[in-house]
């Protein structure tokens, strides 16, 4: 399984993640920058199985990352778990990654 590691202490809004993914993933210049092309991205575009892995993922930003909770969930079940997500506190730093 391919992991995609995320490091949140990097990433305070939306605009900072879809960031960050882009260059990850190395998405194409049409990719919308948004939950709506996330959700087609993962359930289409990529290579599964995928793991997006979430480092230091504070309780507040999971406030503000409901909607890319939701839509990652929405994903995961489309994909019937070929695609997953998950994320810490900062136990861990993969910031290299």
């Amino acid at each position: 399984m391919n992991t995609i590691y995320f490091n949140f202490k990097k990433i305070d809004n939306y605009a900072d993640f879809f960031a960050q993914m882009r260059e990850k993933l190395e998405l194409p210049d049409y990719f919308g920058n948004n939950l709506d092309a996330l959700y087609d991205v993962l359930t289409g575009y990529l290579e599964l199985p995928l793991l997006f892995y979430f480092n230091n993922m504070k309780e507040e930003k999971l406030k503000v990352f409901t909607g890319l909770m939701a839509t990652l969930e929405d994903a995961e079940k489309y994909t019937q778990g070929k695609f997953s997500f998950d994320y810490n506190f900062g136990a861990q730093d993969w910031v290299n990654k």
